[in-house]
């Protein structure tokens, strides 16, 4: 069986192809541009001599070099999407690109297509505060009242659960929370924002819903694997989730002592409401960065449930609290 990583030379790339080698699979073709990392692939590869790992320098906004991609392929595993930039690009980046994967993996041959989806496609901003998000949550309504990843995101999922039948045959869908670990990212919108040198931590109380990069990489090869997670959708995150609050807390006391200042959610809900006024009177010179709607969606309170991708056998490899160690770890020696 031959199978596709797509943006395997990302953060949550170089973790999948690993655990595809290390739960059998020995014909991998990744997706590499010019100067990107391989390091992580290589080394991986290097553990299982056997295996054959194809490099190609492909551009999935280009309908020729997806339909080069796909040749050959019988299992998709689709992480690459754009997580910033221009509106449009990301856009191209995101939706086109899964267009075109998924018009030219149909065209030769139906299989079976894994993608890498987000919380953010949730509608989660009417939910009570304390509702547990899990796989029957309602998706987003409004996409235009969200930031452009999630639009981009959202869309992303509804192309590929409508291409079922046309270009593939079998659909399989994970929903990863906040993906973290070396290499990742620092904090999350989640637990805060920096504001001019002043972090506001607006998360407070709110559980995290923290995927540790080897634990979601485990996940996604798990379903992939799995004949009985066709049509299925998946949450990913793991157990023992601390509040943003706690994060933070270990954030400064092994990484950085940033300044900080918590803001209660009924604060920021009454600012937010504030801004959102003042926007609409200025006709908006001053950005609609706090509405409501988005501070309801990021900072509401949620609580997450992972039950069902326990069900299909996956386990944390990585403990919650050895996973915030060699995160912080890692800031650490970067900072």
């Amino acid at each position: 069986m031959k199978i596709l990583v797509t943006g395997a030379t990302g953060f949550l790339g170089g973790s999948v192809v690993e655990r595809l080698l290390a739960h059998g699979e020995r014909d991998i073709r990744v997706i590499a541009r010019s100067g990107s990392r391989r390091d992580r692939i290589e080394l991986a590869a290097s553990r299982y001599p056997e295996a054959r790992i194809e490099y190609v320098p492909a551009n999935l906004a280009s309908r020729t070099d997806a339909i080069g991609a796909v040749a050959d392929v019988d299992v998709v595993y689709h992480l690459a999407a754009s997580m910033k930039g221009a509106p449009a690009d990301m856009f191209l980046n995101t939706v086109v690109a899964t267009k075109y994967l998924l018009e030219a993996f149909g065209a030769g041959r139906k299989g079976r297509l894994v993608l890498v989806s987000s919380f953010s496609v949730y509608g989660v901003a009417k939910l009570p505060r304390g509702s547990v998000v899990d796989e029957g949550t309602p998706l987003e309504t409004h996409p235009e009242m969200r930031d452009v990843y999630g639009q981009a995101k959202l869309r992303q999922d509804q192309l590929c659960r409508e291409s079922v039948g046309r270009f593939i045959k079998e659909l399989v869908t994970l929903r990863p929370g906040v993906i973290y670990g070396e290499g990742g990212g620092a904090l999350s919108a989640r637990v805060g924002l920096n504001l001019f040198g002043l972090y506001l931590a607006l998360g407070g109380k709110n559980l995290l819903p923290l995927s540790f990069v080897e634990n979601c990489a485990e996940a996604i090869v798990i379903a992939g694997q799995a004949a009985t997670a066709a049509g299925e959708v998946y949450n990913v995150l793991d157990d023992d989730l601390p509040t943003c609050d706690a994060y933070l807390v270990d954030y400064k006391r092994h990484v950085e002592s940033l300044r900080s200042i918590p803001v209660p959610y009924p604060v920021l809900v009454t600012l937010s409401r504030g801004l959102e006024r003042y926007h609409r009177w200025s006709k908006g010179q001053l950005p609609a960065v706090f509405t409501p709607y988005k501070v309801a969606t990021t900072w509401g309170g949620n609580r997450f449930d992972n039950g069902k991708i326990k069900k299909l056998g996956w386990r944390q490899l990585v403990s919650t609290q050895e996973g915030m160690r060699r995160t912080f770890d890692w800031f650490g020696r970067c900072a």
